[in-house]
């Protein structure tokens, strides 16, 4: 399966990116959220940085909370809606996450639903961890959810048909070496369209993120294998939540 360079920049952008996961369970995320808070315990007015915040809706739920909070995401279209959320409390920037943003800043970090691993090599993906590493103050933590590629691949629905709003999605998703690859074939039957997109997430496995944890010098404290925080277990988790901390000296 073939994968544009740089896939998501349009993908991301798209409506019909949008479209296709609109019916992503709000009540469960919110409920992930809280059980983070109770868990970290973070200062009242902590700093706290969403990377890949998309449209902000859990960035604005924390803010809600009581906390900071800044949303970074590449895409232009999930900020300039984001930022109809902005307040005293609460802040979006357009950014790439392969690039520094506010240095020893931040207390919590947050990277939400597989929202890492879409780059092409290793080194892009070590840089955007590295921003997220450096973002945070020392004694900062990070919590990075990712899928748990040994379950995914286990459980991978290859072909799949979805039609909203007139919109119909052919998906096709496939492993190809050490990347999950979703072809989707969109049919938009009110604009006579068709158009193809295709994602990309890299298969790491805890011992990647071990390892690559280890080279920006993040302490992993705790692994948990989904969002009721029941312990991690490779063949039967659903989620890899990874919850780090950056060193005091």
């Amino acid at each position: 399966m073939e994968v544009p360079k740089q896939w998501f920049k349009d993908w991301f952008n798209s409506p019909y990116y949008h479209l296709l996961y609109s019916n992503r369970d709000e009540r469960e995320a919110s409920s992930f959220i809280d059980k983070l808070v109770e868990y970290l315990h973070p200062a009242p007015g902590a700093l706290m940085l969403d990377v890949a915040c998309g449209k902000g809706r859990h960035a604005k739920y924390l803010a809600d909370k009581g906390f900071n909070v800044t949303g970074i995401d590449l895409s232009e279209e999930s900020i300039a809606a984001a930022r109809k959320l902005e307040n005293e409390h609460l802040s979006f920037f357009q950014h790439d996450m392969r690039l520094p943003f506010r240095i020893n800043y931040f207390d919590v970090v947050f990277n939400f639903f597989t929202s890492f691993g879409y780059f092409e090599t290793r080194h892009e993906n070590d840089n955007a961890l590295r921003t997220l590493a450096n973002s945070m103050k020392p004694g900062g933590r990070l919590v990075l959810d990712y899928l748990n590629s040994p379950y995914v691949a286990a459980h991978l629905v290859e072909n799949e048909v979805k039609e909203l709003d007139h919109v119909v999605f052919d998906i096709h998703r496939e492993m190809e070496g050490s990347k999950f690859l979703k072809k989707i074939h969109i049919l938009d039957k009110k604009q006579l369209l068709r158009a193809t997109f295709t994602e990309s997430v890299s298969a790491f496995r805890r011992k990647d993120f071990e390892e690559m944890f280890a080279l920006q010098g993040l302490r992993i404290t705790d692994v948990f294998g989904d969002y009721h925080f029941n312990i991690f277990d490779e063949e039967h988790s659903p989620r890899l939540i990874l919850i780090a901390q950056k060193p005091l000296g």
